[in-house]
Formats: C-alpha cells, sequence, structure tokens
C-alpha cells in the first residue's frame, strides 16, 4: 500500500504548531504529523503529515490559506522494504579504531578494531551520517592525544553509538540520555546487543535534567550531537556539568553553523580544540577553560 506526504512550510513556530494542529484534524487523519525548525537560519519551519489515503487537494489549499502557509506539495511514496533497503545500502563504517556495523555484516568485523552493533533497523546514528563519523573521529583523535575521561555523558544519544564507543575505550559506565523514549529503548537494545548493558546508563531526560545525571555531575566529557539551536540553548548547562579541563564534542551542525556554536560555547568558558569538517557536517572538540 502506498502513503502520502504532504508538505509545506511557513515562518514561525507558533504558527507552524498551530498548522500542525490542524492538520492532524484533516480527514482522511494523517498517521503521524511533524512540526520542524529549517535549520538555516531563515526563520521558516516546514511542517508535514503522511497518510494511508490521498489527502485533499481541497482542505490542505484551505489550511494554506487560513495559516499563510506555502502550497503543500503531496507526493506518493510507493511500498518498501525499508530494513531490508537499508541492509543493503549500509555498508560498515570504520572510524578511526571503530568499525559500526549491522548483524548482517557481522562477518566482515576486524579483530583489531573495536566493533559496534548497531541494527539497521534501528537507523539513526548508525556512523554513516558525517556528524556521527565526526565524533567518533573526534573521540578518537582525543584518545590519541592521551585524553582519559572515567565520568561520561551522551546527551541526545540516539542509538547510543558514542556512549558505547567510549565505554569500549575505556571500560567505564557511560550515561546515554535522549529527549525521545524510543531513542532510549533503541539505546538499551543496543546496549544488550553489544553486551555492555551493565555500562550503559539510559536515561530519558531533556539536557541534563534528571537526577541520576545529577548525581553524576560533572563529566570529563560529554557528547552532544543534537542541532543547533538545542546546542546553543545547551551552553550555560554544558559549562555547569563540565570539570574544569573537561572536553565537550559538539555535533549535528552544518559547516556554516559552526562558528556560531563556536563563538556561543567560548561565551560559556570553552575553548576549540579541533573542528572536523566531513560532508556539509562539522563536529567540534572543545575544552572547559
Amino acid at each position: 500500500m502506498p502513503t502520502y506526504t504532504a508538505l509545506t512550510t511557513l515562518v514561525g513556530e507558533p504558527a507552524a504548531q498551530a498548522l500542525g494542529v490542524a492538520l492532524e484534524a484533516l480527514e482522511p487523519a494523517p498517521t503521524g504529523v511533524g512540526v520542524f525548525e529549517v535549520e538555516d537560519g531563515s526563520g521558516l519551519w516546514e511542517v508535514g503529515g503522511y497518510f494511508l489515503e490521498q489527502p485533499s487537494d481541497i482542505e490542505l489549499a484551505l489550511l494554506t490559506a487560513m495559516h499563510n502557509a506555502k502550497p503543500f506539495v503531496v507526493s506518493e511514496i510507493p511500498e518498501t522494504d525499508w530494513v531490508a533497503h537499508v541492509r543493503r545500502e549500509l555498508a560498515p563504517v570504520e572510524a578511526g579504531r571503530f568499525f559500526v556495523y549491522g548483524s548482517h555484516d557481522a562477518d566482515k568485523v576486524p579483530a583489531d578494531k573495536v566493533s559496534l552493533l548497531i541494527e539497521a533497523a534501528m537507523a539513526f546514528g548508525t556512523g554513516h551520517h558525517g556528524t556521527t563519523q565526526g565524533c567518533l573521529l573526534s573521540l578518537e583523535d582525543y584518545v590519541a592525544e592521551g585524553g582519559r575521561a572515567k565520568n561520561v555523558i551522551d546527551v541526545g544519544c540516539g542509538t547510543a553509538v558514542l556512549a558505547m564507543g567510549a565505554s569500549a575505550v575505556w571500560g567505564e559506565v557511560v550515561i546515554a540520555s535522549d529527549i525521545d523514549p524510543v531513542a532510549v529503548d533503541v539505546a538499551e537494545v543496543n546496549a544488550q546487543a553489544n553486551g555492555m548493558a551493565d555500562k550503559i546508563t539510559c536515561l530519558e531526560a531533556i539536557g541534563f535534567g534528571h537526577e541520576q545525571i545529577a548525581a553524576k555531575a560533572p563529566f570529563d566529557l560529554i557528547f552532544a550531537n543534537i542541532l543547533k539551536g538545542p546546542l546553543i540553548d545547551l551552553a550555560p548547562d554544558m559549562n555547569a556539568n563540565c570539570v574544569v579541563g573537561g572536553t565537550i564534542i559538539l555535533s549535528g551542525l552544518l559547516i556554516d553553523q559552526a562558528e556560531e556554536v563556536q563563538a556561543v560555547y567560548e561565551g560559556a568558558g570553552f575553548q576549540l580544540s579541533q573542528r572536523r569538517d566531513i560532508g556539509e557536517w562539522t563536529a567540534l572538540r572543545m575544552r572547559k577553560k
């Protein structure tokens, strides 16, 4: 059965959220609605719905007129076995000492690498995205320079690949937190699959807002592979939860966003140790002064 997407953009979060609510009330009802900021500094927000039946062009046009949005673009997505597709497309990834792979490639794991199993069905954070690769390579360089962290947290952990990488290097218990409960479940499954259930503490939390995080703070090493806006908002808390001389590794950043985020963190008491660009993405490694 095909599915349909209907996507539009408009200015400002309040208007976008209101349109998202209105979109949910359509008949046929969408199976899901998403409202996201377009991370290009334009102030635009994207609103999209997913439908099992083709949505009404007339109703969509009325919504765009009522909410001052651009016309919806409706597309049909053919039925696809996405897990099989991902398994075909996602080859193992090497990032320094780290080898990130799916179970379908278990026979390719090198004996001399730190292997991290991430299932293809849990594709976000598999290591193929430039942000995840950048963070793993920044960790690799940090270790090569003599870095040692005993108290580590991965904020916005996704699959927990970064948390597992740090734990695999030093053997320490690492906190992996995420605002999304589904991501927390995924992190727990991956920790178990890698024999790290006792090494990765998976928590649902907004930033550093959890009693178990507060109990372990401040941290020697903090990963935050999220987005520009949340990274900027987290800068004061990042300082408060990092030891003096500690390291943070930030990503989820487009290259043209890196300087702004770097400046914010320099203002929050950090200095740049390394910038690594991969494709259109950047990872920043910074040290608390």
